[in-house]
């Protein structure tokens, strides 16, 4: 008989945590689980007559969750899964930082255990003491991306044409994008910015006047747009992993991602990690890529998340039977 596995999720963007799960539950895993996907109030309704046999809890801990997750441990083995708060969005966001750090503890304290999804998001659990270190494990997500393998190369032409894509959101740092944008030449450098969402508004006003910047919206196709480019930017003040990352080395493209949580340990032999909050440097680092190898980044880059969706499928599949035994 399959275990049952319930994953309590909340979020309903494209995107992020809610693309990842979309994709789990479909995948050859289901041979294996039961997997059903529920919003909170779902499954406290449905706890009163089904007993899984685990809960992975995909919401941000908030205050306001910690009564469900005491009731969800009465009902089944508990754990949650990481995927929203990090190093980088302790700084940028948050103003109490004991107040914050005992949510987490309290949170992870309840749970049966935390999955983190990067070595970096889980070295600042631990060097912040906000979990035990026997209840954590690292499985770093993926998608699958056999579109995006595919994609033939684009050799480097002028003008060198980057892409960025995501959220309209402060995370993504798009707003920081545009101002090193405004200082390198239009006839040298373009950019691609995809997305949507609540900043739509700012990122409009500041790419107004740039002739080297172009709009394009919702990215409806990701392997289209990244066709088009030479490189893309992840300007990120936080990321707990980025799959905007792993997407674009699947597609071939040389990376140039901030230097903070899950971003640099994606980034060996394909790209460039620049700090967080030099613009200089990001300007510098993009005025550079005409004379990398952007070829051999991309190469190096693909061959790195050929079997990265395959890999992701394994750890979730052992860590499925250790805890559903």
């Amino acid at each position: 008989m399959k275990s049952k596995v319930w994953h309590i999720i909340g979020d309903k963007r494209a995107g992020g945590s809610n693309h990842f799960v979309k994709q789990l539950v479909v995948s050859r895993l289901r041979d294996r689980f039961a997997f059903l996907v529920l919003r909170l109030e779902e499954a406290r309704a449905l706890l009163k007559t089904e007993k899984p046999d685990l809960i992975v809890f995909h919401y941000p801990c908030a205050w306001k969750y910690l009564w469900d997750l005491v009731y969800f441990k009465t009902k089944s083995p508990l754990f949650i899964c990481e995927h929203h708060y990090c190093q980088g969005f302790e700084a940028d966001q948050v103003h109490s930082r004991m107040r914050f750090r005992w949510l987490l503890r309290i949170a992870y304290g309840i749970a049966n255990g935390v999955v983190s999804v990067s070595q970096a998001q889980c070295q600042w659990m631990l060097a912040a003491h906000l979990v035990n270190p026997r209840k954590v494990r690292v499985i770093t997500p993926a998608s699958r991306v056999e579109n995006l393998l595919t994609l033939p190369a684009k050799f480097p032409s002028s003008p060198l044409i980057l892409g960025a894509y995501g959220r309209f959101a402060r995370q993504k740092g798009f707003d920081r994008l545009l101002k090193v944008m405004a200082q390198l030449p239009s006839e040298k450098f373009q950019l691609l910015l995809g997305g949507y969402g609540p900043d739509e508004a700012i990122l409009q006003q500041l790419a107004e006047n740039l002739p080297q910047v172009q709009m394009v919206g919702t990215i409806g196709d990701v392997a289209q747009f990244l066709s088009r480019c030479h490189g893309v930017v992840i300007p990120s003040r936080w990321e707990p992993w980025g799959l905007v990352c792993l997407e674009a080395k699947a597609a071939g493209k040389a990376v140039l991602v901030a230097a903070v949580d899950g971003l640099p340990e994606q980034v060996q032999g394909c790209g460039e990690v620049i700090p967080l909050n030099d613009l200089d440097a990001w300007k510098d680092a993009i005025a550079a890529l005409a004379e990398q190898d952007l070829i051999t980044w991309g190469k190096n880059g693909r061959a790195s998340v050929v079997n990265a969706w395959e890999n992701c499928l394994d750890h979730w599949e052992a860590f499925l039977g250790d805890v559903t035994m």
